[in-house]
């Protein structure tokens, strides 16, 4: 699937919904024919969507470590309007815990296709998502997480306590205490909350591009995207909506930065 707007090209599903498998493989995991009957992948698409002038922005959400192609990752380093910002899902940062949830991917090879996307585009923004309190997850487990963590340093991420779900195999395995998942999810926000406001501090003062994509919940008030996947939000009595506009960043929260327009 390939959502086209004014000025912005999105692949595959806006991060935070549920993921359909069906749209994952047709459009992250993708690969198809052209027009000459030749396969092609995820990049080919990103570089034919690049050619279209009416967009100036190109991201995909929720990829995944297996689908990181190394003509994917090239096109980070190449497609000027492929925004730098990577949603990479790892969910733990113990190779143990990746094996008994039957992922594809392991720590090293996170890590490998990182350091690949940083040589060819060192201002990418990292985000990702963690499941802890996973059965057998030992507090060794939960500290290789936290160390992963506080090695990449993600801009934003999403977290979550692993709950049974009747039916699956890990659902009949011995379950944590649910005080310990707790104490575990507290732990891993705090962290990874305090990597996000620092990165978003640094904005302060600076000036970037925006494409502001709708209104805010008070009057005269546009929202928009950075090219690093930042909410920015801006007072103006002009409608804003599809426009990319040079801002000034004012002030950071935890979520979002406010701006005003830079002259």
């Amino acid at each position: 699937m390939v959502c086209l707007k004014t000025k912005l090209g999105i692949i595959g599903h806006p991060i935070g919904h549920t993921m359909s498998p069906v749209l994952h493989k047709a459009a992250l995991a993708y690969h198809g024919l052209n027009k000459n009957r030749k396969q092609v992948d995820l990049a080919y698409l990103i570089n034919k969507i690049a050619e279209l002038d009416q967009i100036k922005r190109i991201r995909y959400m929720t990829s995944h470590p297996k689908d990181m192609s190394e003509s994917l990752i090239e096109c980070h380093g190449k497609n000027e309007k492929l925004m730098p910002f990577l949603h990479l899902p790892i969910q733990s940062g113990s190779n143990k815990i990746l094996k008994q949830m039957h992922r594809k991917h392991d720590v090293k090879k996170y890590f490998e296709i990182i350091d690949k996307l940083k040589s060819l585009r060192p201002d990418i923004a990292l985000s990702s998502d963690f499941i802890v309190g996973f059965p057998g997850e030992e507090d060794e487990d939960f500290d290789q997480t936290m160390k992963f963590i506080d090695k990449i340093k993600f801009v934003i991420a999403y977290s979550f306590m692993y709950s049974p779900r009747p039916g699956t195999p890990s659902a009949n395995l011995k379950q944590i205490k649910l005080n310990v998942k707790k104490a575990r999810l507290y732990a891993l926000q705090a962290l990874l909350k305090k990597q996000q406001r620092y990165y978003n501090k640094n904005f302060v003062n600076k000036k970037i591009e925006v494409l502001f994509d709708r209104k805010g919940r008070h009057k005269n008030q546009y929202i928009g995207r950075s090219i690093y996947n930042q909410s920015v939000f801006i007072e103006n009595k002009k409608n804003l909506i599809g426009s990319i506009k040079k801002v000034q960043i004012k002030k950071s929260t935890d979520f979002a930065l406010e701006a005003i327009l830079s002259e």
